[in-house]
């Protein structure tokens, strides 16, 4: 019983993480990256497709992202769903292939992205921490209705204190990693 509460808050922090890294990877750094893309998602034969299936994107000279799509006649889609997409990125159209550069940041931008990633990780912490609350709990519940004993409750909290504190060393590594990235010009 303890164990499964264990396995579940540790299965549930660890997808405040991974939900961490996906908003961490939607902040751009001034360095094009294909994973900058990941976001988009192109209006295809009526369904919303994830542009990274309807075109081969690659980097180009560090600072300019190229997109490719497979089916031609979709460039004018793929070019209004970058527009229409919250990465400020203004396309540039080559004939069947799409080039976006990416301006670089200012020092002003690069502190506001440093601020919005704190943001993030706080966000990803106070998950974390509700998590250990709603664990916590449970051991509260078993120990009311006698299925474990005090010293049971006691050790399980223990042990999801521990696994939070790690969690927060991670999301504490992933924002330092991500804060470096930002402020290298």
């Amino acid at each position: 019983m303890i164990e499964d509460i264990k396995k579940d808050a540790e299965s549930r922090m660890k997808k405040s993480l991974e939900s961490l890294d996906v908003a961490l990877k939607k902040v751009r750094t001034g360095r094009a990256h294909p994973s900058l893309l990941d976001t988009v998602h192109v209006s295809y034969y009526g369904s919303d497709t994830p542009l990274s299936q309807l075109a081969n994107i690659s980097v180009e000279e560090g600072r300019t992202l190229l997109v490719s799509p497979f089916d031609k006649s979709l460039v004018p889609d793929v070019e209004k769903a970058i527009m229409a997409s919250d990465l400020g990125l203004n396309p540039s159209t080559a004939g069947t292939v799409i080039r976006l550069p990416l301006p670089p940041l200012t020092e002003e931008t690069r502190r506001d992205l440093v601020k919005v990633v704190r943001g993030e990780a706080e966000h990803a912490k106070v998950a974390i921490r509700n998590i250990r609350r709603d664990a916590n709990g449970d051991f509260k519940d078993l120990l009311k209705e006698k299925e474990i004993s005090e010293d049971e409750a006691r050790r399980g909290e223990e042990q999801i204190q521990q696994l939070t504190d790690r969690m927060v060393g991670e999301v504490e590594k992933m924002l330092k990693t991500k804060e470096e990235e930002l402020m290298t010009v």
